[in-house]
């Protein structure tokens, strides 16, 4: 669209646009050799003089082109107004742009997501830079995701951006021999915000959609940056499986239901389709991996016409697989449940011993619930019933806690569970 063509349609379209473009702002000038806060300051002006500029304006031709612009206008004046810096000031205003700018958005994308999941920075960290950089939310939008001041975030995101100066890390790809796990750990991060969203660790929301939803927007971008690496078609196929159930994860009240309980007319069958076909495509074409086998397990429900035409067998077996590549505790939980579907609640219960035995999720909720179900099963009620209540008490999430009372309510409400 043209200067004076044509206007954004409302404030929600504009913000998108300008969450969109300001990743490649930020790589266009980190490119050129600035750094993270400087560069920082000056799109955050540009995006400021866009929102206040493009409404009453209409889109400039090349919008990315016009925000690198400015924000180079910016930043060449923050420069000058440096005095311990002038002798830069020539060579930074020279970079100034006086032809068409070109903004690799793909590598940039990826150069950036691989920047703010610096192994020198904490997660926590790396989760809020990469959700303050690449996914342009401001920290009072962060600070409300995860239920913590802005005070907090704000602290985050400076010394992550110290952090990074202290490293002398610029703003490149990594060398080949490093790329592969810096790789690795954006796909970690955007697997940590995309579980808080599907899941909130605490708070009054089972779900932060917000959270959810950016986590997978920025998966996306990861892919078609790397189209053939199977573990990111992985990571977005689990995502997009995953969120396709989210409709039917609630009630209008926000209470959960859980899975054999939801109705499956409510998922997004668009979501399932296009999981399903990513999930397909990458297991025919590259080597497998842990991503790829938890898509496979999340496609498996999500192809399931009903909780009783689940293929539990087939889940067990992506889990065996699973489990010999990835050793995390959720996985050994989560096979534990599949193992009492095609085995009997019996052999649940005998696996579950022994990984609560050697494991620090032993007092996690979600441990204690599954043992709670599991003896449920078995038709020790009274001991489920406990098990509830006891996993109700250690969850942060009030939806997951009303859920678990609601389980034991209803054991006691038989008759033949005694008061405690």
């Amino acid at each position: 669209m043209t200067r004076g063509g044509g206007r954004p349609d409302g404030t929600p379209e504009l913000d998108e646009l300008l969450r969109a473009l300001a990743p490649q702002a930020r790589g266009a000038l980190l490119r050129r050799g600035g750094s993270f806060d400087t560069c920082e300051d000056a799109v955050q002006d540009a995006l400021v003089a866009a929102a206040a500029q493009w409404p009453a304006e209409g889109l400039p031709a090349n919008p990315a082109g016009w925000l690198v612009t400015v924000a180079s206008r910016r930043w060449t004046d923050a420069w000058r107004q440096d005095v311990a810096r002038r002798r830069r000031e020539e060579a930074v205003a020279a970079l100034e742009p006086d032809e068409p700018v070109v903004v690799r958005a793909a590598d940039d994308a990826l150069t950036l997501l691989l920047l703010c999941c610096h192994p020198a920075l904490p997660p926590d960290a790396q989760v809020a830079l990469t959700l303050r950089a690449v996914g342009g939310l401001s920290t009072a939008e962060i600070a409300d995701a995860f239920l913590v001041p802005q005070t907090t975030v704000g602290q985050r995101i400076s010394r992550a951006k110290q952090r990074i100066r202290a490293s002398g890390a610029r703003f490149e790809l990594p060398v080949a021999e490093e790329r592969a796990e810096r790789i690795a750990a954006v796909r970690d991060v955007l697997y940590l915000l995309f579980n808080e969203g599907h899941t909130a660790s605490s708070g009054a929301a089972l779900q932060r959609v917000d959270l959810s939803s950016e986590a997978i927007r920025l998966t996306r971008q990861l892919h078609e940056a790397l189209p053939a690496d199977g573990e990111t078609a992985g990571l977005l196929a689990l995502m997009l499986l995953t969120d396709a159930r989210r409709p039917a994860r609630t009630r209008p009240d926000g209470s959960l239901v859980p899975l054999a309980e939801q109705d499956r007319g409510r998922w997004d069958q668009a979501g399932i389709t296009e999981g399903v076909g990513l999930i397909s495509a990458a297991l025919a074409t590259a080597p497998i991996g842990a991503f790829q086998l938890q898509a496979a397990i999340a496609a498996v429900h999500d192809e399931a016409a009903s909780v009783e035409d689940t293929d539990w067998p087939q889940i067990l077996g992506l889990y065996e697989l699973l489990s010999a590549i990835d050793r995390s505790p959720m996985v050994a939980l989560n096979r534990v449940v599949a193992v009492a579907e095609v085995r009997g609640p019996a052999a649940g219960l005998t696996e579950l011993a022994s990984l609560r035995a050697t494991l620090a999720l032993a007092e996690h909720h979600r441990a204690i619930a599954v043992h709670a179900h599991l003896l449920e099963r078995a038709g020790d009620t009274e001991a489920a019933c406990v098990g509830y209540e006891t996993a109700a008490h250690r969850t942060l999430n009030l939806p997951e806690r009303r859920y678990l009372e609601q389980r034991a309510e209803r054991l006691r409400a038989r008759g033949d569970v005694g008061l405690p």
